[in-house]
């Protein structure tokens, strides 16, 4: 099997990116077709070799063609294996979406515009893969630029708009500043080492502290995940993306930089206590502040976007359960630790994607994301409003879903904790189930107002009162993804075996049945009352079935405290829904009111109109602030710019002159 995976490999890869670039030959109306076979030819190969390095742990290695000094080799191990998998999901679900999503689009895109979406969504996912598969610094480097390029050019899909080209471009920068913290961690590697790879970091780890270099790494990756404060791209970019750019880029784009910090933590040697304690609590924070945010967002995307920091938050609050684990050389706690995270991980780029797909679903038959505008589409869009509903009771972490055991399992760890003799350990656990419980309520919070605003009650707008539900070829991949969250949640015991394989193999420990051994039982106990849960639930709308089915159903207008709402302005809307809720975290966000005050004096006040906004204060001050302040001394500088000939000679000139007079004195 092995040997033939090898002759694929040497017959495809010479001239998968040549195939690529047939994306610019064929018709419009074939772009989308010709992407989806690309797509799934490249997830059949690198799906079938992780597939393989799952079920065997043995590491899959393949040297490619020497470029020049650059010898590259693909190497796939069980933790690089399941982010394949994750995202080759994720990607194929996105691009069945995008068929129906971009068709209005043909008509007032252009033929090279519409090409260049495809091309760079392709190599988003050759990209994110090879990211997955390089050791070397210099050949992952290469990808992860390659990744943020393909992304920065399908975000700047509206670029007519010039927000959203604003937004491309600042995405851009950051994902370079990441970039150049990661270099440096690798330049510390060749400098000490002499191999700039992840192959260096168990060496250079066992003979030099651990924090200096893991913090640097982690900086970079972490602002390709979204960790607060390193997140200011991500609420921007998501929402001005196409969504299924966007649920891609959340449900697995930024979860590359949570693969890349899992690449580093798995090599840990010392300062395991600083480093978990670090994590931790830059997790619950980050969880904290993204639900937070998330809960005053009036965009639907917006609103997702910050959630998906919320999650991020999550995923990290389990690296750092594995990370303390290790400094306490606790196994058990190891597995629960980072198997939750991984768990969740998964988790997430099923129900993300699939609320992203919803949103864009919205958008589509509304053509707004903003909740004010929204309401009532229940009636219009029942099997979206469905399946919107699903995900966000996966991603509150209800039962029987699946967030809820990605959940379980980092509680697990949390609780597992407590067991420990120190002190500090014992109230740093403690302050982490705290926080998770309190991301979990706030995230019930939070969807209940997106899913109640956006689906429920009446109509606040033309548009969405006369919705229409969306095409079969937009539905078919979020049903795709349901079915993922489902059985996750009904059958968790199969999917955590695997994911837990990952980190047993990865750390050398033994099986997580062999070292938790009740938490299989409790799994499978789990199944069980949720199929009873489930079957219940059947069984009483197959009643309900039975005895309307005899009668006349009628429906009415949709009431408000007893009476008729005759008018959709007497619901709730978003922004009253969390008022007292925006004024209990009021410094953490700043809120800004547009209103003209009814005087006294105002015997016949016209009419008026009152609007509120609020805004990150972390953005505001970490990337607006110091932006605007350089816009505005390039303005200044840029009275220079008088587009007259003269003046660029003096310019010259001027400069000569300033050589000549630092030369003759030596100061060069």
């Amino acid at each position: 099997m092995r040997f033939l995976f090898y002759k694929i490999m040497e017959l495809l890869l010479p001239g998968a990116a040549l195939l690529t670039f047939l994306l610019f030959a064929v018709p419009a109306r074939f772009k989308n077709l010709t992407s989806t076979i690309l797509i799934l030819l490249n997830a059949a190969l690198s799906s079938g070799i992780a597939i393989q390095v799952l079920s065997n742990g043995q590491t899959f290695s393949y040297a490619l063609p020497a470029v020049g000094v650059l010898r590259p080799t693909l190497v796939i191990d069980s933790l690089s294996a399941l982010f394949i998998l994750v995202l080759n999901v994720t990607v194929i679900t996105g691009i069945l979406y995008s068929r129906g999503y971009l068709q209005p689009y043909l008509e007032h895109k252009g033929r090279m515009t519409m090409a260049i979406h495809h091309f760079s969504f392709v190599w988003l996912q050759i990209s994110m893969s090879l990211v997955c598969m390089f050791r070397d610094g210099f050949s992952f480097l290469l990808a992860w630029e390659l990744m943020s390029i393909s992304s920065f050019m399908l975000v700047m899909f509206d670029a007519e708009d010039r927000h959203i080209l604003r937004t491309a471009i600042n995405y851009l920068i950051q994902m370079h500043i990441g970039m150049i913290l990661i270099l440096a961690g690798f330049l510390v590697l060749d400098s000490t080492t002499g191999n700039m790879s992840f192959d260096a970091l168990s060496g250079y780890f066992a003979n030099h502290p651990n924090m200096p270099v893991f913090v640097l790494f982690f900086i970079g990756f972490a602002i390709k995940a979204g960790f607060i404060p390193f997140h200011t791209w991500l609420p921007e970019a998501h929402p001005a993306a196409p969504s299924h750019v966007s649920g891609v880029m959340s449900g697995v784009m930024i979860k590359m930089g949570i693969y890349g910090i899992l690449r580093v933590t798995f090599n840990l040697q010392n300062q395991l206590l600083e480093i978990g304690c670090f994590v931790l609590v830059l997790s619950v924070i980050s969880g904290l502040y993204g639900v937070m945010l998330a809960i005053l967002q009036r965009d639907l995307k917006k609103m997702l976007a910050y959630s998906s920091i919320e999650n991020i938050g999550i995923i990290g609050i389990g690296i750092g359960v594995g990370i303390l684990g290790m400094h306490d050389h606790n196994q058990s706690l190891i597995l629960l630790g980072f198997s939750g995270a991984l768990l969740h991980l998964l988790n997430h780029s099923l129900f993300k994607s699939l609320l992203f797909y919803s949103a864009g679903s919205v958008y589509k038959a509304t053509h707004t994301r903003n909740m004010e505008q929204l309401g009532g589409l229940m009636k219009n869009m029942p099997k979206t409003a469905l399946l919107f509903l699903l995900g966000t009771l996966a991603i509150c972490g209800l039962p029987p879903f699946n967030g809820f055991i990605s959940e379980f399992l980092v509680y697990n760890g949390l609780f597992s904790g407590l067991q420990g003799q120190s002190p500090y350990l014992t109230a740093l656990f403690i302050g982490g189930i705290v926080g998770l419980a309190l991301i979990g309520g706030l995230a019930v919070f939070c969807f209940t107002r997106a899913f109640g605003i956006t689906f429920l009650g009446t109509g606040r707008s033309e548009h969405a009162t006369h919705a229409k539900e969306i095409s079969v070829s937009m539905l078919f991949p979020k049903i795709l993804a349901g079915i993922g969250i489902i059985c996750i949640g009904l059958v968790p015991a199969v999917f955590v075996k695997p994911v837990s394989g990952v980190v047993s193999t990865s750390l050398k420990l033994p099986s997580i049945a062999t070292l938790v051994p009740a938490l299989f039982d409790n799994l499978w106990t789990i199944s069980l009352v949720a199929g009873i849960l489930v079957l219940l639930a059947v069984g009483i709308l197959l009643i309900r079935y039975r005895l309307l089915a005899k009668r006349s159903v009628t429906s009415g207008p949709t009431w408000c405290c007893g009476y008729t709402a005759i008018k959709p302005s007497l619901q709730y809307t978003s922004t009253s829904f969390t008022g007292d809720f925006t004024k209990l975290i009021h410094p953490l966000v700043h809120e800004s009111k547009q209103i003209i005050p009814i005087q006294e004096d105002d015997i016949f006040p016209e009419t008026r109109t009152f609007s509120t906004h609020t805004s990150d204060n972390i953005k505001n001050h970490l990337t607006d602030l110091p932006s605007d302040f350089s816009v505005a001394m390039l303005r200044r500088v840029a009275v220079f710019q008088t587009g007259k000939i003269q003046h660029y000679v003096l310019y010259s000139l001027m400069f000569m002159l300033l050589i000549f007079i630092l030369s003759f004195f030596n100061i060069l």
